[in-house]
């Protein structure tokens, strides 16, 4: 037998759950997502007018920056605007190495990651060991509104972008593939591959160049109303272990916005970037008050402080690896900074150029 006290506790549990159902319901549709009228929510907090401004990584520049620039001037959303200027970074196999044409993983598996934040809303989407689909940008950026997720992984993100119509390719270009075979025959005397550009009976053949390398976009937008967006893309570390992830698909190391405030991204070692928080620690300098410039340098030194592996230092106390910082407020101001110097690529009304980073330690 149940008392009435706890007759009347356990309905008005059922009418909690009841009322959070229809709650639920009634909420499917995400801030800012594609809503039965097709428009999304407006801006958290509107701004003065400001000129548009767009800045990223140096292989943002020139195309990526200003497509970015265009449409945003034509009145297009922040955040579509940068995704299609990164979009055209990763359809060109000659642009960036990121996306089509980007360096692969040990076994010669390219894997891109990619993520985006919407400031108005504070919504985000991100993929990670993406496999087939070039455009990893756009992928994330379904996530953001077509779903209430953030991350989507290896072949869940594959499936997900296939559902959303995305084509399927070989993204190994011939010249990605032969960068790996060279990393591949370089990895050790004791087996039975030749050294790079060696051919049988040939001799003083000059081994071609074979680096490791990073292929990382970044994006960050502020259109005329002072509503921040950014976006960051890329093939990964090559050669890495597969599964690997760096900083770019994480939000709040290779991708951070706030819509008040401004937008960050970063390139370089993902790890290190995740290990500071990197990009959110930008935009929380930027909620202080500082330039975007001085904001990005006290990621670097936040970076610096928290990376002290030895092998990450050289014998003189300098660093011997490199992350670079971007950001765009919401006055439309650009900035970055890097831990050993770079250029970054920045539009406005002004046109579409490269300029030096500030930096701690020069080349």
């Amino acid at each position: 037998m149940l008392s009435r006290r706890s007759l009347f506790a356990r309905l008005a549990a059922a009418g909690g759950a009841l009322l959070t159902a229809r709650f639920a319901r009634a909420e499917r549709h995400r801030p800012g997502g594609p809503a039965a009228s097709g428009e999304r929510a407006p801006a958290i907090l509107k701004h003065s007018l400001v000129a548009p401004c767009v800045a990223g990584s140096a292989n943002a520049d020139p195309e990526a920056c200003e497509r970015a620039l265009a449409l945003m001037e034509q009145g297009a959303d922040s955040l579509d605007a940068v995704v299609e200027g990164v979009s055209l970074v990763e359809d060109d196999p000659e642009k960036g190495g990121v996306g089509l044409g980007g360096l692969p993983n040990e076994r010669g598996v390219l894997q891109l990651d990619a993520s985006v934040m919407h400031g108005p809303t504070h919504e985000a989407g991100a993929v990670a060991s993406l496999e087939r689909v070039r455009n990893a940008a756009k992928v994330a950026l379904k996530v953001c509104w077509e779903t209430d997720h953030v991350l989507l992984v290896g072949p869940g993100a594959l499936e997900f972008a296939r559902m959303h119509g995305f084509e399927e390719q070989d993204l190994l270009t011939d010249k990605a593939r032969k960068a790996w075979l060279r990393w591949k025959q370089r990895l050790s005397d004791e087996d039975d591959w030749f050294e790079p550009g060696f051919k049988k009976g040939s001799h003083g053949i000059e081994e071609p160049e074979g680096e490791r390398v990073l292929g990382t976009i970044h994006l960050s937008g502020c259109n005329a109303k002072g509503e921040v967006s950014g976006v960051t893309s890329t093939s990964g570390l090559a050669w890495k272990i597969p599964g690997r992830v760096g900083d770019s698909p994480i939000i709040g190391a290779g991708l951070y916005v706030r819509g008040t405030v401004g937008s960050a991204g970063a390139t370089g070692r993902g790890e290190a970037a995740i290990i500071a928080g990197g990009s959110q620690a930008v935009v929380d300098a930027m909620a202080r008050g500082l330039h975007p410039t001085d904001a990005c340098l006290e990621a670097v030194d936040r970076t610096l402080e928290m990376n002290r592996k030895p092998y990450l230092w050289n014998e003189d106390g300098t660093p011997a690896f490199q992350v670079s910082y971007y950001a765009v407020d919401v006055k439309g101001r650009a900035g970055g900074a890097s831990i050993q110097g770079g250029r970054m690529a920045v539009a406005d009304r002004k046109g579409s150029r490269r300029v030096d980073m500030a930096q701690r330690f020069g080349r």
